[in-house]
């Protein structure tokens, strides 16, 4: 298959909780966003691929499990701690996890949607 880009549609029960969650606290890029009578989205760059975010979705602001949920977003940084630190100062309920293999953080976005942090160390095992 030939394609030119990949992307996400995230479908959201909190729809502009979601868009300030992933634009303000997460601090993806805004690509563009789109306000019009039955036309609501807004479209984040996610690490080269797209974060499109609409209305439509089912919220469960404690947090979905993975059934629920079976996609997470994990974004991949160098200091997970540091990360973590900055999320938790804007409100985010994070919880730090340390492995062998390297660091991650999980937290949920506004919706109850799976979301975590990865050390970049280790990448790969």
């Amino acid at each position: 298959m030939d394609f030119s880009k990949a992307g996400i549609i995230l479908n959201t029960g909190n729809y502009r909780e979601c868009v300030a969650f992933y634009g303000n606290v997460l601090g993806l890029e805004l690509l563009y966003e789109i306000d019009r009578p039955g036309e609501q989205l807004t479209c984040f760059d996610l690490g080269g691929a797209y974060l499109m975010v609409e209305p439509g979705g089912e919220a469960q602001p404690s947090g979905k499990s993975i059934e629920q949920c079976p996609t997470k977003f994990r974004f991949n940084v160098e200091d997970v701690e540091a990360v973590s630190s900055d999320l938790s100062g804007k409100g985010v309920d994070i919880v730090v996890q340390r492995h062998e293999w390297g660091t991650t953080a999980e937290f949920n976005d506004p919706d109850g949607n799976r979301c975590a942090l990865r050390s970049d160390a280790g990448f790969g095992v």
